[in-house]
């Protein structure tokens, strides 16, 4: 579990749920780990955390309970960014983010798990967003829940994710906006498809450059859809280059031609904007070295 301690300042009196939820970003299911952890103090004294209220000059501390079956694992970690609340890696294409039922080990969860604890922190694993296995580039993780939950759908308003993508053909227009739901391609638990009984999906796309017959592109979402890009350029009749599951050409690369370059957000706890990049994989620049 972790620690948490908070010295309160110049803070009108309040119970400490409504102190949690609008100074600390505590969501409800967090809340509900911190009152019945039997941990939560007032100035080093054990309390119900139901019936307190709180006020400026009280040091308050409590427990997150963090349950974590993950292995930790000595994997190669590409960091991009790091603070006391977050980090972001670079993922490499072909590696799962979080550990399966089927498939345990070698995850980015294995690799943190074990980063962590070498550097004596207590962590739990809080992706921020997914990447598909076999997509390259930025991930953002939270070390605590209630950074995951203050940068979520539902806490962080203007995070940003940039994507570069390698397609056949070209683009017309070369730049827009597909505006197309996205649903499940029943039977299939895997597949999705653009149908208008499926949820909002919008993708920004904008062409970089072009040449043999194929095209660099960037691309920015509104939404966060399973497989969001690929349906959308799959329905455009432009499936990403090495995407079989979605009709892509296969001679050029053994995996979606997909990397996410650019992650944008406001720090939840500095109020910092930080932009943080990754560079283009060497598999993209073989393919677009000649354009």
């Amino acid at each position: 579990m972790t620690r948490i301690e908070v010295k309160l300042d110049a803070l009108t009196p309040m119970p400490v749920r409504a102190f949690l939820k609008a100074h600390q970003g505590i969501s409800n299911t967090i809340w509900k780990r911190i009152k019945n952890s039997g941990t939560f103090a007032v100035n080093g004294v054990i309390c119900n955390a139901t019936q307190t209220s709180i006020k400026t000059g009280d040091i308050i501390t409590y427990d997150i309970l963090r349950p974590t079956d993950i292995t930790p694992e000595d994997l190669p970690l590409d960091i991009r960014y790091e603070d006391e609340w977050l980090l972001v890696i670079n993922k490499p294409a072909g590696q799962l983010v979080h550990p399966t039922t089927k498939e345990s080990g070698g995850t980015v969860g294995n690799a943190l798990m074990h980063y962590f604890a070498s550097n004596g922190e207590a962590h739990a694993f809080h992706p921020v967003h997914r990447l598909d296995r076999d997509t390259s580039g930025l991930l953002l993780i939270a070390k605590e829940p209630q950074i995951q939950y203050q940068l979520s759908p539902k806490g962080c308003k203007n995070f940003k994710r940039e994507y570069q993508a390698i397609i056949e053909g070209t683009l017309t227009p070369p730049d827009g906006l597909i505006d197309a739901p996205i649903a499940r391609a029943l039977p299939s638990i895997i597949l999705r498809k653009v149908s208008p009984e499926g949820q909002p999906a919008r993708t920004h796309y904008h062409t970089i450059k072009q040449g043999n017959g194929l095209s660099l592109i960037e691309l920015e979402l509104d939404t966060g859809r399973t497989h969001q890009i690929r349906v959308h350029m799959a329905h455009l009749g432009h499936p990403l280059l090495g995407d079989d599951l979605y009709g892509g050409n296969m001679d050029y690369i053994e995996r979606q031609a997909l990397h996410a370059f650019r992650l944008s957000f406001r720090h939840p706890m500095t109020g910092e904007n930080l932009i943080i990049t990754a560079p283009t994989p060497a598999d993209f620049l073989r393919i677009t070295a000649d354009f």
